[in-house]
């Protein structure tokens, strides 16, 4: 035996542990796997006690070969379509946050492609931030990943569950709210939106909008419509268009948070006055909304973010094998803030 073998302290075990703690194998696997968090058979005071045996020992689980014996990897998959929309900020943290507490791991994929991914990795549980424009490819690679046994949650307002749980929160009737609110308040009003929902013929944030002026003998104007994509800064730079103008708008509905933040920042670079110059209301509820100055009006499901994250991270510790197929269903309000002269 070498000097340098000599010197190497032996890696602690899950039986040292067990040892050390009092308690079996078996108990300090079950632990250790997070599942012990509001399990029955195991008290908190032998879970910490078993917990604190591990981190006297310096013990960290071998995920490897966790992954092999319980058909476990201690990963929650995250398929999010814009990283830096404050939705999906709000989507990641609080699913972190909850993963977390259970010992598991949080993974966010880059570019979105789900499929691929889970097909060289799978997870305990995969979030899917939408299937994609085609649809029925989509639904496609959502049941072949089923039929291998992949634990899948999806984020759709049309979807219906399919050997998957399925999230719902209906945008349409809340951005009615949004518009409503806004009309109420503002003879003149613009829409931030994305050029897809302008021209889609399906129903989007945007045609709730051209139906509410519909609805008061009043039609689009192509000046009151400003297009951004995918990025803040464009949402910024179109906003700008928007309030730039000699006949500026007294009221903006964007399509989403993001974008009526970056109205406010916009009309803050024009030296305008939110809510006494231009009203801005949005649509989301994410926690930035609440975080700017004046405070963002918008729409959304309360407690959204923290339930969501709930329902992702049980489906993470449900035993494998159990199929799933539940429809979990978030209504909207309107949250009134400063940006609309609450």
């Amino acid at each position: 035996m070498t000097e340098a073998m000599q010197r190497e302290p032996a890696r602690p075990t899950l039986k040292m542990v067990a040892q050390a703690a009092g308690v079996s194998t078996a108990t300090v696997s079950y632990v250790l796997s997070g599942r012990s968090k509001g399990g029955p058979g195991v008290s908190d005071t032998t879970a910490r006690r078993v917990h604190e045996a591990a981190a006297a020992l310096n013990y960290h689980p071998n995920r490897f070969a966790q992954a092999v014996r319980t058909g476990r990897t201690g990963v929650v998959q995250l398929s999010l379509h814009m990283l830096s929309d404050p939705w999906s900020l709000a989507v990641a943290d609080a699913v972190n946050t909850a993963a977390n507490e259970h010992g598991l791991t949080t993974m966010i994929l880059a570019d979105g492609d789900w499929f691929s991914a889970l097909e060289r990795q799978p997870a305990d549980v995969a979030f899917i931030d939408g299937i994609g424009a085609d649809r029925a490819e989509g639904r496609r690679r959502l049941a072949t990943l089923v039929e291998r046994g992949q634990k899948l949650v999806v984020f759709d307002e049309t979807l219906e569950p399919d050997g998957f749980d399925v999230i719902r929160s209906d945008a349409l009737p809340g951005s009615r709210l949004a518009v409503d609110h806004l009309l109420e308040r503002r003879d003149d009003i613009a829409c931030l939106t994305t050029r897809g929902a302008a021209t889609s013929d399906r129903p989007s944030r945007f045609s709730v909008f051209r139906d509410a002026l519909a609805e008061r003998g009043r039609a689009v104007r192509d000046e009151r419509v400003a297009f951004f994509r995918d990025t803040q800064a464009s949402a910024f730079t179109a906003a700008l268009e928007l309030l730039s103008r000699p006949d500026r708008p007294d009221g903006i509905y964007a399509t989403t948070d993001f974008a009526a933040i970056a109205a406010i920042n916009a009309a803050h670079r024009l030296g305008l006055r939110v809510p006494d110059d231009v009203a801005v209301i949005g649509v989301g509820n994410t926690p930035d909304g609440s975080l700017i100055e004046p405070a963002l009006s918008t729409v959304g499901p309360v407690d959204f973010y923290r339930q969501q994250a709930q329902v992702i991270v049980d489906r993470a510790l449900q035993e494998p094998g159990i199929p799933l197929g539940e429809l979990h269903a978030f209504e909207w309000s309107l949250i009134v803030r400063d940006s609309t002269g609450a």
